[in-house]
């Protein structure tokens, strides 16, 4: 395969986001098409045939052994598959699969022209190929690169925003989108020993347990997050099987509960046996804090199973993080090189960036002042080169540098302090604060958004 292409994905019918995720799949599937990168998805209203919904875009970059027209056939193809009906030329369809670029070639006859003849006056198409190429410029027009005439379109009336997708019965995160909401992720540890709360929900009675979770979603959470294994300095290691009994019964008891029908579960794991089991079982999202380093099998195992990821920075283990926490170049800079790293390795694995969601890792392998110099500066981190558009989670509840700077020892009394780290997040554009105490974190959310997400 020695051929670089990029596709053009859309879709208005049916479910959008689904739709394009098979269409690559069936890239993959062919044997001579690799999709190598995803762009962002993008939902933008319709150009041309304006009586339509909200078309979702995006751009692949791929590598094939098909010279253009027979890509252009099995892309045609995989359409076909895909039950595409055509009814009017630049209306509705569940897929659209157009050749952009070809090499660095042009190409031109009665059936296909590359590159793209309208591609330039598209922002739905210069947005998501910039995130994959913005320094390279057409072969038709090699002094103006793609960000040249992406800069040079007129500004829509209301800003487009990437979409990151968290359960097919919630609304996707917008990232751009200065009026979203702020989702509670509510933290529900099924472990005798989690550095806050170990033992609460520990082989309590299923009663117990489906009262806390109602009451946690009445109070706003919108995503649970089970985990069976404690991240604490020094935990004890428990093995993938007792991780497993910990953490699927929980699963099948919030599927059970009419008032979670409009929930995401997410699974706290860094183990791909796991993050599988968890996925089939009937959960949204895998929440690795180790961002797949802890489980070489990880990365490749969150490609096949599709779902929306987080990647949290930490570096070594739980046992030896504390003893990492050097950052010569910067918090920072390194947090988001590190991070970008890890980006690079999922996209590399097969995980689509509209999947991939981040988290600094908030008091892993950092020091307190660490902490505070990334809630004072996630603005900046959350446009650090490569990382723009793709949303944040923060994890600030009840942790140790929480207590230290207020002087309360006991973890389950720090609400005080952990309430204005999560203001602090908010304000720098976190899209998910994960945390324990959900009546209260859910009001400083509301507030919060009222102040800064306008």
């Amino acid at each position: 395969m020695n051929h670089r292409a990029y596709i053009a994905l859309g879709s208005n019918l049916g479910d959008r986001v689904s739709e394009i995720e098979r269409s690559c799949n069936l890239m993959d599937a062919s044997g001579e098409i690799h999709v190598l990168r995803t762009s962002s998805l993008w939902e933008t209203k319709a150009m041309y045939v304006l009586d339509q919904d909200n078309f979702v875009n995006g751009v692949c970059e791929i590598e094939t052994s098909l010279s253009p027209i027979e890509l252009l056939d099995q892309l045609q193809s995989i359409e076909k598959t895909m039950k595409r009906v055509k009814v009017i030329d630049k209306g509705p369809r569940n897929i659209d699969l157009d050749i952009l670029l070809y090499d660095e070639i042009t190409f031109s006859n009665d059936r296909l022209q590359v590159p793209h003849a309208l591609m330039l006056e598209r922002e739905f198409v210069l947005r998501p190929l910039c995130e994959l190429i913005p320094s390279q410029a057409p072969p038709t027009s090699p002094f103006n690169t793609f960000s040249d005439y992406l800069k040079a379109l007129p500004a829509p009336e209301i800003p487009i925003s990437p979409m990151t997708p968290l359960a097919p019965s919630l609304s996707p995160i917008t990232a751009n989108h200065t009026h979203r909401k702020t989702h509670v992720m509510s933290i529900l540890n099924l472990t005798p020993d989690s550095f806050s709360d170990g033992g609460k929900n520990y082989h309590v009675d299923t009663s117990v347990l489906t009262t806390t979770m109602k009451s946690h979603i009445a109070a706003g959470a919108t995503i649970l997050d089970l985990g069976g294994q404690s991240t604490r300095p020094g935990a004890v290691q428990v093995s993938a099987e007792e991780e497993l009994a910990r953490v699927l019964p929980a699963i099948d008891l919030i599927r059970s509960i009419p008032e979670a029908t409009n929930i995401a579960i997410s699974v706290d794991t860094y183990r791909s046996d796991v993050a599988a089991a968890a996925i089939q079982k009937g959960a949204d999202i895998v929440n690795d804090v180790s961002a797949g380093l802890m489980d070489e099998r990880m990365l490749g195992t969150m490609a096949e199973l599709g779902c929306t990821v987080c990647l949290m920075h930490m570096r070594g283990t739980p046992e030896t993080m504390n003893e990492l926490a050097s950052y010569p170049d910067g918090v920072v800079e390194t947090v988001g090189r590190e991070l970008l790293g890890r980006v690079q390795a999922a996209e590399a694995a097969g995980v689509r960036r509209w999947r991939i969601i981040l988290d600094p890792g908030i008091g892993f392998a950092k020091t307190q002042e660490h902490n505070l110099e990334l809630l004072r500066r996630l603005h900046e981190l959350r446009n650090y080169p490569g990382l723009q558009g793709l949303p944040w989670l923060v994890g600030t509840s009840r942790k140790a540098f929480v207590g230290r700077i207020t002087g309360v020892k006991e973890a389950k009394e720090r609400t005080w302090g952990t309430a204005a780290a999560v203001t602090a997040a908010i304000q720098g554009g976190a899209d998910i604060i994960r945390v324990h105490d959900v009546e209260e974190m859910g009001q400083v959310a509301r507030m919060a958004d009222a102040v800064w997400r306008v």
